[in-house]
Order: structure tokens, then sequence, then C-alpha cells
């Protein structure tokens, strides 16, 4: 059974404060240019709008968007600035651990051929003990491991 994890609120929050600051950026310049231009007001309204409507849309795809999905054949990860190797099977992982990166909790898989992937915890919309688990789980029945 596949376990998908989204983007955690407040990173969500922060996405999408970005793409509002940008959007308030290219109003301004719109404006000034408009302004010296002479171009009609309704030329900022427009882009404004438009640029509303790419944020809304920005924020329901971020809202969707699968960051981390394990299945029975391995994992693969989108979406993480730094995450290293973003997709493998389980017989590929040597091992999990725990690691912290910039201060942030995260879990590291260590692949055979050296690559690494790193979780950063506080991303997802898990508790990450929840999260441990299920990697756990996933890890142990993709090396074809059972529960005493």
């Amino acid at each position: 059974m596949a376990s998908e994890y989204h983007l955690a609120p407040p990173v969500l929050a922060r996405l999408v404060g970005l793409a509002l600051v940008a959007l308030a950026v290219l109003v301004f310049v719109t404006t000034l240019v408009g302004v010296l231009a002479a171009w009609s007001p309704a030329v900022t309204a427009a882009v404004g709008l438009a640029g509303l409507i790419a944020v809304f849309t920005y924020a329901g795809w971020l809202r969707r968007a699968v960051v981390v999905r394990l299945d029975a054949e391995g994992y693969r990860v989108r979406l993480v600035r730094g995450a290293g190797v973003t997709a493998a099977a389980w017989p590929t992982v040597e091992d999990v651990v725990s690691a912290e990166v910039a201060g942030d909790p995260c879990v590291q898989l260590r692949l055979a051929d050296g690559g690494t992937t790193t979780l950063p915890l506080r991303a997802l919309a898990v508790a990450p003990d929840d999260f441990v688990t299920d990697l756990r789980q996933h890890l142990q029945e993709g090396h074809g491991l059972r529960p005493l």
C-alpha cells in the first residue's frame, strides 16, 4: 500500500507568501511603467487580477502536491531542495539514520551506491514519529522482512 505525504502548512504558507510578494513587486513595476507610459489603469488591474489567479492556482497545486511517496517498490521525493537522490528502490537503501541539517531534524536514507536522500521532517504534513514508522515499515517490506 502506497503512502503519500504533502507539504506542511507552514512551508505551504511560506511558499504562497513568496508568490504574493513577487506579485506585489510585479504590480508595483507595472504601475510605475504604466504611469510613465500613460497606460490605462485597467492594465495594472488586469496584471493584478491575473497574478492573483495564478497565485491561487499555485497554492491549490501546492496543497495537493505529493512531496514524498512510499510504495512497495521504493520511494520518490519532490519539491525538496537539496534532497539528494530523489527516487530509489528499497533494495538499494542500506540504512536510514536521523540527521540534522541547518538545525532542522531530518531523516537520511543511505543508498548502496553512496548516494543519500535527506528528508526534512518539518516540511511534511505528518507527525515525525508516524512518518518514520511508516518509512521503516516500507523499508522492511521492500527488503522482504516481516515483523515477528
